[in-house]
């Protein structure tokens, strides 16, 4: 049986983050994902100049044999109504596809790796972890997404207790011919608010790639609100009338709605498995960077780790994202003076698409990268 200092078990940029940032901690990290890398991920795709910056990426290294596709504009409206388009001047995100930034991540750690293995057991033993009978170590750390198989042994576990965002998107190569009718831009992604505000669909083309989806917290109309979203878009010509393949779905926890504990005794939860996903945008990638970069700075000073050891990461992530307290509201997580009849209006305002909608809620350009600690 082989022991290590901790296990990490997800390896999506999450996982792969907090193992780069332990190299040189003197800890044996073992990283375990239920998948072989590269992989498909349902996921529309973007990331900041923040995340590259807290990654040390350099966009134009990146971007040598990889999709990355520089967004300057947004394309913004309500189901229903015209939107408007903002052209914020610079490059303000970056389209990525999954498959590739994860893989990426991956093989930029220097750790033991399991790949293709799912985890079907984690049981306590004499102050350690065993994970599938296999590995031991003191602390596990969960960062497999929504349904991590760690989320389950803090609190109440993922079950329909949570509130949660339902998810269907596609992703796939169109065709020159596709490609020519497409309507969409590049560096414009197009978000379309459902009219109720419980959620809302995208358009993103990055390169010859087109993602389509919608995401609702209100699980049982999501195909008729994605059905209904789709058939317009074709209609428009936005989206090709031939969509390949089927909408894969997925799940995941918005910050404010998320009540998991983040720390047990030799346990800790980052990303999505926290549900660390942004209120207002349920952007993800960011906040499981991040979630990685504090956890490193706890487990770099202590050699225990136990729940009050840990605490100090359950600290300041709500330093970092807010308190979860302060909000006790399932609905989308929206200002209420949106939520009324002006809705339609602000949609329409070239100012609120731009300044709250775009660069507050989806970019968080007020909030400074988070970098690893040297």
């Amino acid at each position: 049986m082989d022991t290590y200092d901790l296990i990490i078990i997800g390896a999506g940029p999450a996982g792969s983050t907090l193992a780069t940032a332990l190299e040189g901690s003197g800890k044996r990290v073992l990283l375990i994902d239920k998948q072989a890398f590269p992989r498909d991920k349902t996921c529309a795709g973007w990331v900041t100049p923040a995340v590259m910056t807290s990654l040390s990426i350099d966009p134009q290294h990146y971007g040598v044999g990889r999709t990355l596709q520089p967004i300057r504009r947004f394309r913004i409206g309500m189901m229903g109504q015209a939107p408007v388009e903002n052209d914020h001047g610079e490059i303000v995100s970056y389209g990525i596809r999954r498959c590739e930034f994860d893989h990426y991540l991956l093989e930029r750690t220097d750790c033991d790796k399991v790949l293709g293995e799912p985890v079907k057991s984690i049981e306590r033993e004499n102050g350690d972890w065993l994970v599938n009978g296999r590995w031991r170590a003191p602390l596990v750390v969960g960062a497999g997404g929504h349904f991590c198989p760690v989320a389950r042994l803090l609190g109440d576990g993922p079950g329909s207790h949570e509130t949660v965002v339902a998810a269907k998107e596609v992703e796939f190569r169109m065709t020159p011919e596709q490609a020519e009718t497409c309507r969409a831009s590049g560096d414009t992604p197009e978000l379309w608010f459902c009219r109720d505000l419980k959620g809302y669909a995208w358009i993103f083309r990055k390169g010859d790639y087109l993602n389509i989806g919608l995401g609702r917290e209100d699980n049982h109309k999501l195909s008729d609100h994605l059905h209904h979203f789709v058939e317009e878009m074709k209609h428009t010509g936005r989206i090709p009338p031939d969509l390949p393949g089927r909408f894969k779905g997925h799940a995941y926890l918005l910050y404010d709605h998320a009540h998991r504990p983040l720390v047990d005794d030799g346990l800790m939860l980052l990303g999505d498995a926290a549900g660390l996903a942004y209120t207002q945008s349920g952007e993800g990638i960011r906040p499981a960077i991040e979630s990685a970069l504090i956890a490193a700075e706890v487990i770099r000073a202590t050699t225990r780790y136990s729940a009050t050891a840990l605490q100090p990461y359950s600290d300041a992530i709500a330093q970092r994202f807010g308190s979860r307290a302060a909000s006790q509201d399932n609905r989308w997580q929206l200002p209420d003076w949106v939520r009324t009849p002006l809705a339609g209006t602000l949609m329409r305002s070239h100012w609120f698409t731009r300044k709250v909608v775009t660069e507050k809620w989806f970019l968080h350009q007020e909030v400074p990268p988070l970098k690893a600690a040297v």
